[in-house]
């Protein structure tokens, strides 16, 4: 699927590292490092602007290898790019370590996935059928 994108950034647009990959690593477009210290949150741009076509959206995830190694995710993750956004592509970052985390300019900070979704139409009705679950919220169908 062809997505229409204007890269007023420093970096190669995004791709995928696989034939398989879900996602694509997007990078930091910035003119410096940024110090995120631990708890602390930064909105990283991307430099990307991309139109998505209606059904879709492109959602923002955190990067395995960061959380991982670093304690660094995406803080609002998956993140939700609407179809009729037109802003950069920016990304919340948050350290959960307890260390300082430097981004530094064109590092992967998150990935890209470009997903379909469905409009919901609500139809109001007085009850719903029953399930095996029923009201269980929250851990109710056990710890196994």
């Amino acid at each position: 699927m062809k997505v229409k994108v204007v890269n007023k950034g420093a970096n190669a647009l995004p791709e995928y590292a696989t034939p398989a990959a879900a996602g694509m690593d997007v990078r930091a477009n910035i003119p410096a490092p940024i110090v995120l210290k631990p708890l602390g949150r930064a909105i990283v741009p991307t430099g990307l602007f991309i139109e998505i076509p209606v059904g879709f959206e492109v959602q923002v995830r955190p990067r395995s290898g960061l959380a991982a190694k670093k304690g660094i995710t995406v803080l609002n993750a998956p993140g939700t790019i609407d179809a009729d956004y037109r802003g950069e592509v920016c990304v919340i970052l948050v350290n959960l370590s307890d260390s300082d985390f430097t981004v530094e300019p064109g590092e992967r900070i998150a990935q890209l996935v470009l997903a379909p979704h469905e409009v919901i139409e609500w139809e109001s009705v007085e009850e719903l059928a029953s399930s095996e679950r029923g009201e269980g919220g929250f851990g109710s169908t056990g710890t196994k």
